[in-house]
């Protein structure tokens, strides 16, 4: 069954607080697929723009663990756009959906949680492939 963008959800990352500050965990069952690779964006220019691809196989969960950015999600035949700006919540992205990245604030940082390590065999990197595959 082909993914939707209304299956790209956002969701809470437990955290425990106190009076020392925050901590947010991601273990275990904290993400609903096994993450094989961790990676981050920085130092993003405001008009720069990231992702333009989707993925066969690879799930990715997102974070703006620090400052902010917008996701432009689109499975063929709709569209989404998140925002993110707060630590402890991330945006599950499943297969076969279409991801823009832009807006960066100053200082933003995405962390990305991917449920497989790089294979560029896994990447649609042109959106007319995608389309043709997708819908």
């Amino acid at each position: 069954m082909k993914n939707t963008v209304e299956d790209c959800n956002v969701m809470d990352i437990p955290k425990i607080a106190d009076s020392r500050g925050n901590l947010a965990v991601i273990e275990g069952k904290t993400l609903p697929f096994e993450f094989k690779r961790v990676y981050y964006l920085f130092d993003v220019p405001s008009d720069a723009h990231r992702g333009g691809h989707a993925h066969k196989e690879q799930q990715e969960f997102l974070i703006a663990v620090s400052g902010s950015f917008e996701v432009t999600l689109d499975d063929g035949n709709n569209k989404k756009r998140v925002t993110l700006n707060k630590p402890n919540k991330g945006l599950l992205i499943p297969t076969g959906i279409w991801r823009e990245l832009e807006n960066f604030s100053s200082g933003a940082i995405c962390l990305v949680f991917s449920s497989g390590a790089f294979l560029e065999e896994d990447y649609i990197r042109e959106y007319n492939v995608f389309e043709k595959s997708y819908r």
